[in-house]
């Protein structure tokens, strides 16, 4: 078929002007953005570690935003009811995901997984890293972390540990004990941090392993025993506790870290925004001092960003999913 030239132009006159409308939409929408109230979902209970760490970070992203932060709780199966969710968001920037490990260990204890981690979602940044600490009851015999592997190695089948169920970072820090040590002890999951940190004072279990945001105050006030914290170095936060490397638990090495995610899809133009808001927050001398008195480390800028949360969330996946499915196949 034969077009005449003044049909040609038309044609091409239509195609250049729908492209730059097409182009014009989402820097419209980033210009508005925000217009409405954003949803920010949690994975776990309300007044847990997570929850603690989002509605600080809320709180204060809400000011640059100039719009309301909802920091909602979708509990179930080890975060991945949450995860899953917000895969399926309109991807607008008005439904988000702060999560931590779990990110990276779900496809190894959920084979079944709806969503993908690394492939479902938009990268917003990382937030804040958060020591953990290993506790025991107030009558659990050992004192200290020697005493603790040389108890457990001779009693470990009777020896019980809490976790805050499948997929918590408690369990997984746990799973680093049983390896450190050689032992295998006996598992009590329970539906969140708070409901297993009271199971341990009140001894009905021996051990935990859990984060500083909610452990703290109860160290502080000598209501449980301290073993260690879980990092590499002592923590700011508790200067006088030795690491569990220095009790000779040589090479462990455990952090919660927390990411801020998007559905995919979502406009670069707007999750550009929200990284911003992100990155301001953690500026903010409010959130700067309650994250020091919780003991949680604001992560270097450089991983504020989506690049530095891609790149950890693959780090952390190749490292810790292979471990879980070895311990599975055990």
């Amino acid at each position: 078929m034969i077009r005449s030239p003044f049909i040609v132009r038309i044609l091409s006159t239509s195609a250049i002007a729908a492209a730059a409308f097409a182009g014009s939409v989402p820097a419209a929408i980033a210009a508005e953005f925000p217009t409405r109230p954003i949803t920010l979902v949690v994975p776990f209970a309300a007044g847990g570690p997570t929850d603690i760490v989002a509605r600080s970070l809320g709180a204060s992203m809400s000011k640059d935003l100039g719009q309301t932060i909802v920091v909602e709780n979708r509990l179930g199966a080890g975060g991945t009811i949450a995860a899953g969710s917000v895969a399926k968001a309109a991807p607008d920037g008005y439904t988000l995901l702060i999560h931590h490990n779990g990110m990276a260990t779900a496809p190894a204890l959920y084979p079944d997984l709806a969503y993908k981690p690394l492939n479902d979602f938009e990268y917003i940044g990382q937030v804040a890293d958060v020591p953990m600490t290993l506790l025991g009851s107030k009558n659990f015999p050992p004192n200290t972390t020697a005493e603790l592997v040389a108890y457990v190695t001779k009693n470990g089948e009777k020896v019980n540990l809490a976790n805050a169920g499948p997929g918590a970072v408690s369990q997984l820090c746990g799973a680093l004990f049983e390896q450190a040590t050689k032992t295998k002890l006996i598992a009590i999951p329970y539906q969140g941090t708070a409901p297993a940190l009271n199971a341990l004072l009140g001894s009905q279990v021996d051990l935990l392993c859990d984060q500083t945001t909610t452990t703290l105050p109860h160290i502080a006030a000598k209501s449980v025993k301290l073993y260690g914290v879980t990092t590499p170095a002592r923590i700011k936060s508790l200067p006088d506790a030795p690491t569990l490397q220095e009790g000779g638990l040589k090479g462990f090495d455990m952090k919660v870290w927390h990411g801020v995610y998007a559905p995919k899809g979502t406009p670069k133009e707007v999750t550009a925004r929200i990284t911003r808001a992100l990155q301001a927050a953690l500026k903010d001398p409010e959130v700067i001092a309650r994250m020091d008195k919780l003991g949680v480390e604001i992560v270097p800028v450089d991983k504020q960003t989506p690049a530095g949360l891609q790149t950890w969330l693959q780090s952390e996946s190749d490292k810790w999913q292979p471990l879980l499915k070895s311990i599975a196949a055990q």
